[in-house]
């Protein structure tokens, strides 16, 4: 699996932004994603998921009621709309594979060392004020 992400850019505070990941694997249909983000000096963390048919989502605390995730299986593309940007979601932005699981009545979204071989370059978000 090869990950491309791109759509990164300099945004102002207030502004929005439109990522893609392009994944070359004919599995991508059956393959729950996610997207990562990771700001100087701090861990690469989960900001967004989705099933594999993108029947489910998931999305941070910090990131709620302003990113949208959502896929379009017949182009191997996942996206990320991102909206009302803040200077604190600057940061490099990663797809990659998650697991999903059923919790409660809910999905788990899971990220497993396995899936490490598949990390990107990544796509920079500078959001300025």
């Amino acid at each position: 699996v090869r990950l491309v992400e791109s759509g990164g850019g300099l945004v102002q505070a207030g502004g929005s932004l439109r990522l893609s990941c392009l994944a070359s694997t004919s599995g991508f249909s059956v393959t729950p994603m996610g997207w990562f983000r990771q700001a100087p000096g701090h861990q690469r963390e989960l900001v967004a998921a989705t099933t594999a048919d993108g029947g489910n989502v998931h999305y941070a605390d910090s990131v709620k009621g302003r990113f949208t995730i959502s896929r379009d299986n017949a182009k191997n593309t996942l996206y990320l709309e991102m909206s009302s940007l803040e200077p604190g979601d600057t940061a490099v932005y990663f797809c990659n594979v998650v697991s999903a699981s059923r919790c409660g009545g809910s999905v788990c979204y899971e990220y497993a060392s396995v899936f490490d071989k598949f990390w990107g370059q990544g796509t920079r978000v500078t959001v300025s004020l």
